[in-house]
């Protein structure tokens, strides 16, 4: 039986990637593992082109998707050099396009300079070809195949980005820049272009934030290698041979240089400063060639993908590996020009001396897996992200949930930002600003921004704090995207959670007071709790209240706990799990350890997974990228259920946490559709690193990683401290079902299904046994699991 499962699987696995599994891989070069069109199909986000580590600057090509490139795309609009990677909504960039043409331009011309459509991006496209396209980190190739041929290379460095275009056709060629336009569904509002010399033009772009948010200034130099032979510009109402500038509101606007064909380079840089901050970038990365600055950017990445070394594997993981890796490597972004300046969350400029200031924080995705890895691969890195949170708090005057371009956009809702800066504490990463994180911290916990701030923070403060929830209103006002009475049942769970993390916090910097009021309030979901409410056979769900206190309930039929009212993209079954500080807690209101056992089997769809993990997720979990609501299962495309599968660990049976983990694997594979839902920002990316070295970080505030089978034999983790850690798990094979039968840390059995952040900054070596066994005992003793933080 068990040859034929393992046989099923396989084959399955095949299947869903498009790819037959290679040989073993031994190791090899991180870098070349790497394939960065996983993702850029069926709503990944991704985007293919070049970018450095936490880069200002990306280069990208643009197709008809609002993320940028859809792998499936046929035509190429330009070539962007500003992207989000993975993230939801549409606002994603692609400012400053430029696109390589041939044919004349001017009135009667192939580009009729009388017709403002001509230089209309939708209209000038270039259709292109996957044959010979490259995409690697640091570097991207394609061939356009229209205009005679065009083969592009796109390469960057922090502050700038650079593109080589090879034109086949003889005789002149022209470079369109337009700026009056972006990726599909990406406002320009305003925007500006000037010729400077015979081979600089520079100018700005005015476009819309994410999620809705407000309007930003983007401003740009780009610089050529070759000086033009004819340049021109145009505006909405067409185009003017020999004009040197164009600027205006909403509409077409760009300029096209035309020099004498064969090859031209050119380099770009950006600054949300300035016009000097954007010319300051581009001199300060000293680029002298395309070749040059792309050897020293894929120098960079592959030191930063080889902080992690792995063995063991076919050819696809390691690619799906190290691809993940680097994922969650891209963000946040470097937002300080090279002199320091960056533009604060209060419209002053201010300067960053001896430190990076980075910008675009997605904390409701990132707080759950990309912070910790971050903080414990990249330390310094994780400093600077934490003075940056802080200098958002000081200037802006509260905490962010979603800063993008200096602005608060108030997407998504709960209280991210505390569980992810008592993360970065927990890690180490907040040295000497231990108190002041603390107190902005319990500010944000316990009061409500001024009304003339453009932040949110926990608009349903007010009803928690006096009545131990958030009510559900569909009705509050709110300042942008979202606000947390639209869905208070799961921002309620959001609270708790993030003031349970402050409460460890608290206790630790000796504020004892501080620290039971916080672990109190860590409890509090218990106000949410309806023990009468049953579904699939199950008592007692988590239900959103209205002001007073009252069970909300439709006014056609009755509240059902699939239903998406009260949650925030999901349902109470997603949610439910969303008590990881308080698991003897949950395991009380939900009968006992063997029906919680029970209601993780049924969501998870258990049985079906072991008979055939690849088929079983795919036909019983929410897999569609937006597929929120009306669901009873788990959702490994979205971010409020990412630790559940490690609540069979923290419930006495991590055996079936393996079981899942391993599951859901195989929905992350190389191909175009290899990523699980948004990336956003490498969240999903991170889940499936940690997962795979085995271990999560699932309770926050304390440090712990709780593990399940690793899917490599060996993986070394090396610190930045000079310390390594050192995972080791012979035999494991990701074809398979494996569990835990054994663990040794630093040559000491143990029993323990977690292990502490402390423990791994010393540097320390997990020796994993592993069995097809899933009756293996390791890990089921009562002792076994962390004590959680917020229990009684």
């Amino acid at each position: 039986m068990r040859g034929k499962i393992l046989a099923g699987f396989l084959t399955l696995t095949a299947a869903a990637t498009g790819l037959i599994p290679a040989a073993a891989a031994a190791g090899g070069d991180a870098l070349d593992a790497v394939n960065t069109f996983i993702g850029t199909q069926d709503e990944g986000n991704t985007f293919p082109g070049a970018s450095a580590p936490f880069g200002m600057t990306q280069v990208s090509p643009i197709t008809s998707h609002y993320a940028g490139y859809r792998y499936t795309d046929t035509a190429i609009r330009g070539f962007g050099h500003f992207f989000l990677s993975g993230a939801g909504c549409w606002e994603q960039g692609g400012l400053v396009s430029t696109l390589p043409t041939t044919g004349e331009v001017g009135p009667g011309k192939a580009f009729d300079t009388t017709k403002p459509a001509t230089f209309d991006q939708k209209q000038y496209v270039s259709p292109f070809t996957h044959d010979g396209e490259v995409g690697k980190p640091g570097y991207y190739k394609v061939r356009l195949t229209g205009y005679g041929g065009v083969d592009v290379e796109t390469t960057a460095a922090t502050r700038a980005g650079v593109e080589r275009y090879t034109f086949a056709k003889p005789g002149d060629a022209n470079v369109f820049v337009n700026v009056g336009q972006a990726n599909d569904k990406e406002p320009v509002t305003g925007s500006s272009i000037r010729v400077v010399d015979d081979r600089t033009v520079e100018g700005t772009v005015e476009s819309q934030a994410f999620c809705g948010g407000k309007a930003y200034t983007t401003y740009f130099t780009t610089k050529f290698d070759k000086p033009f032979k004819a340049f021109g510009t145009w505006s909405p109402d067409g185009g003017t041979p020999g004009s040197r500038s164009s600027a205006g509101g909403a509409g077409l606007r760009g300029a096209w240089l035309t020099f004498g064909g064969g090859q031209v380079t050119a380099t770009t840089a950006i600054s949300q400063v300035d016009a000097a901050g954007a010319r300051g970038n581009l001199a300060s990365e000293r680029i002298r060639s395309f070749d040059a600055a792309k050897d020293a950017v894929q120098r960079t990445w592959r030191r930063e993908l080889s902080s992690v070394d792995i063995k063991g594997g076919t050819t696809d993981d390691r690619t799906v590996f190290y691809t993940s890796l680097y994922h969650a490597l891209l963000q946040p972004l470097t937002a300080n020009d090279a002199d320091g300046r960056y533009y604060g969350f209060d419209k002053k400029v201010h300067r960053a001396v001896g430190w990076t200031y980075y910008d675009f924080f997605s904390l409701w995705d990132t707080y759950r897996t990309q912070n910790q890895l971050l903080a414990l691969l990249r330390p310094d890195r994780a400093r600077d992200i934490a003075k940056s949170i802080l200098a958002i708090h000081d200037q802006g005057g509260w905490l962010p949930r979603w800063a993008y371009a200096s602005q608060e956009t108030n997407t998504m809702t709960g209280d991210p930002v505390t569980p992810f800066l008592v993360d970065l504490w927990r890690f180490g990463a907040l040295p000497g600003e231990e108190m002041h994180a603390y107190q902005a911290l319990l500010q944000n916990s316990r009061e409500l921004p001024p009304a003339a701030l453009p932040f949110q923070g926990r608009s349903g403060n007010e009803s928690y704090q006096k009545d131990g929830f958030v009510q559900y209103d569909p009705n509050f006002p709110k300042k942008g995207q979202d606000t947390d009475p639209n869905h208070g049942a799961s921002a309620t769970l959001e609270y708790a959670l993030g003031d349970c993390s402050l409460s460890v916090m608290a206790a630790a910097l000796g504020k004892e007071d501080d620290a039971a009021a916080l672990a109190a309030k860590g409890r509090t979901y218990r106000t949410l709790w309806d023990e009468t409410l049953t579904d699939r056979g199950f008592t007692g769900f988590f239900r959103p209240k209205v002001l007073g206190g009252a069970w909300f309930s439709p006014a056609d039929k009755p509240y059902s706990p699939q239903s998406q009212d009260g949650f925030h993209e999901g349902t109470a079954w997603q949610y439910q799990w969303l008590v990881q500080q308080d698991v003897p807690g949950l395991v009380r209101r939900m009968g006992g350890p063997a029906a919680t056992g029970k209601r993780l089997d049924d969501f998870f769809a258990y049985d079906e997974l072991v008979k055939n993990p690849a088929t079983a997720v795919r036909e019983n979990w929410v897999v569609g990228p937006y597929d929120y609501y009306d669901q009873f299962r788990y959702n490994p495309n979205n971010e409020p259920d990412l630790h559940s599968p490690w609540m069979y660990a923290l419930t006495g049976q991590p055996s079936k946490t393996s079981t899942v983990v391993r599951a859901a694997h195989t929905l992350f594979t190389n191909a175009p559709n290899g990523v699980t839902g948004n990336d956003d920002l490498g969240t999903m990316s991170a889940w499936y690193v940690f997962s795979a070295l085995g271990l999560y970080p699932a309770v926050p505030g304390t440090g712990n990683f709780v593990l399940n089978a690793p899917r490599f034999a060996k993986s070394v983790l090396h610190l930045e401290n000079g310390r390594d850690i050192t995972i080791q798990a012979p035999g494991a094979s990701g074809s398979r079902l494996q569990y835990v039968s054994s663990l040794r840390v630093d040559g000491k059995a143990s029993d323990r299904v977690y292990v502490n952040v402390d423990q791994f900054n010393r540097g320390t070596t997990l020796d994993f046994g592993l069995t097809g066994d899933a009756t293996a005992k390791w890990g089921t003793s009562p002792s076994s699991a962390p004590a959680s933080p917020c229990a009684e």
